[in-house]
């Protein structure tokens, strides 16, 4: 069931992890007497990835000092049994305590640390909640669907071209999809968000719900029709349709997904953020790339640089549901974000100066 519309600043949590320690000694005064700026750590657990940034701010953004990956399928079968397994809570709490030891090591100012869809609607997700903090000390906060799509926009809101009228922000996530409706003529402040819609519905649910058949391309409609059925429910948005079929809207995508297809683009022998974050795209790039990958089985998919193994199974689902999207609201421009949720958290965190994570920090000791 898709969730509703909604605009303007959502609240952020802050957490601080209790292995996080205390500043660095000499944080406040480096070689030569110079202080060395703080770090703040981002960390986002999805239904497929745990995913880790720790910077620095710089100028009106931030600079990466480190930064963690690892795909760990925290909502793998939750479609069948609405319950995190076993299997999976171990596989996102080894994920979780490397993170932890990073960000001990780098002795942060303030950490956020944010769970999404699998720890929203499975049934166990509280008490995988409670587990994570005993067993890495990190306090996991379940966002809502607004509030994830709100960071999302924050963290690709330099993607944005302000020669548009409007842009649609696409966040394909594991188990759910965010898409935030913007008029940039507002600026692309939180008041430029005119509607947001979430789906239940990401790589991982899709993947699951409808497994690959012989036939891809049949396989692959069917994925498409089932994502634009939740797209037709959701009036919300009707009022800015002119400016997509008058070509004065963008598409910001930000997912694996798609950043995947990017790299096929491209024709990348290896990953490379660089090229990829920030890149315009056509729709007609996007479909070709879509129908090189629908010409692969799942092992050759697995041979592609930018894809993998973790990818294989799962790559057509995203690109089904950014085809969904094109379909619903055409676009010709899509600009490929290798960036979101957890640049919108440093964000957050950077203009408060980590002053919750600070208090915590303090009580503490």
């Amino acid at each position: 069931m898709a969730e509703g519309q909604g605009s303007g600043a959502v609240p952020v949590g802050t957490n601080a992890g209790r292995r996080a320690g205390p500043p660095a000694a000499g944080a406040a005064g480096g070689r030569g007497g110079r202080a060395r700026p703080q770090a703040y750590a981002a960390l986002d657990l999805g239904t497929n990835n745990c995913r880790l940034l720790i910077a620095t701010p710089a100028g009106q953004g931030f600079r990466v000092i480190d930064a963690f990956s690892r795909v760990v399928r925290l909502g793998e079968g939750m479609g069948t049994t609405g319950r995190l397994s076993d299997a999976a809570m171990d596989r996102a709490v080894a994920a979780l305590g490397a993170c932890a030891e990073k960000v001990r090591r780098r002795q942060v100012a303030g950490l956020k640390a944010v769970a999404t869809q699998a720890c929203r609607a499975a049934g166990n997700g509280a008490e995988f909640v409670a587990r994570v903090a005993k067993e890495t000390g990190i306090r996991l906060e379940v966002i809502s669907p607004r509030e994830e799509a709100r960071l999302s926009v924050a963290g690709c809101r330099n993607l944005l071209d302000q020669r548009a009228e409007a842009a649609l922000v696409l966040d394909v996530g594991g188990g759910s999809t965010e898409l935030s409706w913007l008029d940039l003529r507002r600026g692309t402040g939180p008041g430029a968000m005119r509607a947001w819609l979430s789906i239940p519905v990401g790589v991982v649910s899709l993947a699951e719900r409808f497994p690959e058949e012989a036939d891809r391309d049949a396989w692959f409609e069917t994925m498409v029709a089932a994502v634009r059925a939740e797209l037709k429910a959701f009036p919300h948005a009707e009022g800015m349709r002119p400016a997509f079929a008058d070509g004065r809207a963008q598409l910001v995508g930000t997912s694996g997904a798609i950043t995947s297809l990017a790299g096929m683009h491209l024709g990348l022998a290896r990953y490379d953020r660089a090229r990829v974050d920030g890149l315009w795209l056509t729709d007609a790039d996007c479909r070709t790339a879509a129908a090189r990958l629908l010409s692969l089985d799942t092992a050759g998919r697995a041979e592609e640089p930018c894809i993998g193994a973790d990818r294989a199974d799962l790559v057509l689902a995203g690109a089904a549901i950014l085809e969904a999207v094109q379909r619903e609201w055409p676009c010709r421009r899509v600009r490929v974000a290798d960036r979101g949720l957890r640049e919108g958290l440093l964000l957050a965190m950077m203009s408060e100066g980590g002053g919750a994570g600070r208090r915590r920090r303090r009580s503490r000791s």
